[in-house]
């Protein structure tokens, strides 16, 4: 069967170096993995791979591999000597649900956290005990540590890894050397290295004169004007330092021999934090950035357009380092598109949102061809609250966003309307794709015995919400009693 990942060569000016760790990885890690994996055994416990996984805030897919011209000529390195991955989707367009669901194999009303850890939600004690961690150390004695960044625990402590850092800060400058003298501390191998990144979150970084505002293009659906323009500048300079950030890592994998058997996962919790994009359930919010570089399949500057989901992930780490699949799993594993078995594992991938800094619940289902999304709260107009304060979400207040009409239902043809603009719930002729649709997001609920079935979702006690009529997560918030 033909390879739905392609061969490609993003940058020639890198061949050097691109070269020498192909070899040094297909000639080490690679020469012991890729045997047993293709012929799927599982690989001896000495020859399992490292595991680094650097998440970052808030950067969909808007890092250079994409296509998009802004600076991350170090996420560009890990693509030409990975795999990138164009049509990753997560399981919930806001920040803790996305990383809880990505971590647990679960959506979000499985592993029970259905707003920010900041604002008083958390996972279940059970959604916690499926952490992919605490599965890696039990079945194939991974030891794991944090640097940085998680969102999705009040304590650190309480997700299970054996080593949290304590350092100042989430943003690069506090994250990045302790990571770097980390792995220059000979860990224990096979090791699970988390390194999270505030960036690109907003309040973004100012621009300097080589983020020059006059020529950047904002992101779809954001209008082209100066104070988008702006908006998009000062992202690129968050994006500048998170780039960084992630060459100073990859070096110090160098530096110390341990790239050759490490798997590297970039990756990004949801959309980047415009209007329409940051906890939406259009494209724009729900897709994100996945390069992953390492061992046995995981090499050669691919390109990988099957459809898959964050849930993905856990079950594809799962027989990459040979073990069962826990019977929690939602996801499947991807690693059968990799080695050319199959075009895709996924007909259809589903979203959610619950709380953010309002609740907003509604839920989507995705295929290839078609996106339908569905809203429970009954609201007609946005709901403000949920997208970050700044210059492009001030522009469109200004004329006139919040008077803006909401659909219950929409329906998109992701072929002729990628932008997800022209809503075709009313269109007579789509009306058996409706209601398939429809029906696909019922199972799904049923399935997954979604709580939204049974009516309004609570917030826990203690959990902090905006009131869906205010403006900005800014404004006072409301204690759950």
């Amino acid at each position: 069967m033909k390879k739905l990942c392609r061969h490609e060569s993003f940058s020639q000016n890198a061949v050097g170096r691109r070269d020498f760790l192909k070899a040094s990885v297909a000639g080490t890690a690679g020469s012991l993995l890729v045997s047993r994996s293709a012929s799927g055994m599982p690989p001896a416990v000495g020859q399992r791979p490292n595991i680094l996984y650097i998440h970052s805030h808030d950067t969909g897919r808007f890092t250079s591999p994409y296509g998009y011209s802004v600076p991350t000529p170090h996420i560009q390195r890990l693509a030409d000597e990975g795999v990138l991955f164009r049509q990753v989707f997560c399981a919930a367009p806001t920040c803790s649900p996305s990383r809880a669901s990505l971590l647990t194999g679960e959506c979000p009303h499985s592993n029970g956290m259905l707003g920010l850890v900041n604002r008083g939600f958390a996972m279940t004690e059970t959604g916690y005990e499926h952490h992919i961690i605490r599965t890696l150390r039990r079945e194939a004695g991974y030891s794991s540590a944090l640097i940085g960044l998680q969102h999705i625990a009040k304590d650190p402590h309480t997700i299970g890894y054996d080593h949290v850092e304590v350092i100042p800060g989430n943003h690069v400058e506090q994250v990045t050397p302790a990571a770097v003298r980390f792995l220059h501390s000979a860990p224990q191998q096979p090791f699970w290295l988390t390194v999270g990144f505030f960036e690109t979150h907003r309040v973004y970084r100012k621009a300097g004169p080589e983020d020059d505002w006059r020529t950047i293009q904002p992101p779809p659906p954001i209008p082209d004007v100066p104070a988008t323009r702006r908006d998009m500048a000062d992202f690129h300079a968050s994006v500048r330092k998170l780039d960084w950030a992630v060459g100073e890592v990859l070096g110090a994998l160098d530096a110390t021999g341990l790239a050759a058997n490490t798997l590297v996962i970039s990756i990004t919790d949801h959309g980047i934090s415009f209007p329409n994009m940051k906890c939406n359930l259009y494209d724009g919010g729900m897709g994100v950035h996945l390069v992953m570089r390492g061992p046995a399949e995981f090499t050669g500057g691919k390109v990988c357009d099957s459809m898959i989901s964050q849930l993905d992930l856990f079950p594809t780490l799962c027989d990459l380092v040979g073990i069962p699949h826990p019977a929690w799993l939602q996801g499947r594993s991807f690693l059968p598109v990799l080695r050319g078995d199959v075009r895709e594992i996924n007909d259809a991938v589903f979203a959610e949102v619950n709380y953010h800094a309002s609740y907003e619940p509604k839920r989507a289902v995705r295929t290839k061809k078609w996106k339908y999304i569905r809203h429970f709260d009954g609201r007609l107009h946005p709901v403000l609250p949920n997208c970050d304060d700044g210059l492009s979400k001030t522009y469109w207040l200004e004329n006139g966003w919040a008077r803006q009409p909401i659909a219950r239902e929409e329906l998109y043809d992701l072929t002729f309307d990628p932008n997800e603009r022209n809503n075709l719930v009313g269109d007579p002729s789509h009306r058996d794709v409706l209601t398939q649709m429809q029906k696909r997001l019922d199972a799904w609920m049923q399935a997954t015995n979604d709580p939204l079935l049974q009516g309004p979702v609570k917030a826990p006690s203690g959990a902090r919400v905006n009131d869906p009529n205010q403006v900005s997560p800014r404004d006072p918030t409301e204690l759950v009693p």
